[in-house]
């Protein structure tokens, strides 16, 4: 995949360092040299100094076949821009827009654009890991609204079903561990000692996992 990122600030250089490291093509865009040179170390993309909305840099990034662009610098409205070039301008097929004000995710949205909010993340993470600390999200999706946890079969479960523990829309047991391997569970599945539950949950059904599986908030 050749990917275009803009902004190499601590955000766009982790995301550029995970998608090489992966073996995509990877050309980093920013304005500054000095943010340029978080790069110098182990990665094997291109760097392009220069504004990231500019059409003859992003041309000269390699926009006309690029497969994906993140727009990840620090200002919401450069991102938001370069974005809509990206998606409108160059047909880009995955653009990604990164906020720091979640209120404007509703506007963006409205323009076709899919957006990520940090802080609305790190919000949702901290209420997390603050009342359910006992269930450690590993993974969360969108802006936090469904969440990927794992959970050892409290023993009032054991000999239940995985239907004893879904709930259409909210929670869901995409996997389980049982002996160290892993497999995906039907509707009748025995939950045994021992098992470790992959559930998948979404945010507003934190209290329920909590009532289901005996955990105080």
């Amino acid at each position: 995949m050749k990917v275009i990122i803009m902004g190499c600030g601590r955000m766009g250089e982790q995301v550029a360092r995970l998608m090489d490291a992966e073996g995509h093509e990877v050309v980093v865009i920013d304005n500054l040299h000095s943010n340029l040179t978080r790069l110098d170390t182990g990665f094997k993309g291109r760097t392009v100094k220069g504004v990231g909305f500019d059409r003859d840099i992003l041309i000269q990034a390699g926009i006309e076949e690029a497969d994906a662009f993140a727009a990840a610098s620090s200002s919401d409205n450069a991102n938001v821009i370069a974005a809509r070039i990206a998606r409108n301008i160059f047909r880009v097929p995955r653009v990604v827009a990164r906020l720091y004000d979640p209120r404007r995710a509703e506007v963006y949205q409205r323009l076709g654009l899919l957006t990520i909010s940090s802080t609305t993340w790190g919000a949702e993470r901290i209420r997390e890991l603050l009342t359910h600390s006992e269930l450690d999200p590993e993974v969360t999706f969108g802006n936090g609204e469904v969440c990927l946890l794992s959970v050892e079969t409290p023993p009032h479960l054991v000999g239940r079903f995985v239907k004893d523990l879904e709930v259409p829309g909210e929670i869901a047991v995409p996997s389980i561990t049982r002996q160290r391997k892993a497999f995906i569970p039907i509707s009748g599945t025995e939950l045994h000692s021992g098992d470790i539950l992959h559930l998948t949950v979404a945010a507003v059904a934190m209290e329920r996992v909590n009532a289901l599986l005996n955990i105080d908030g």
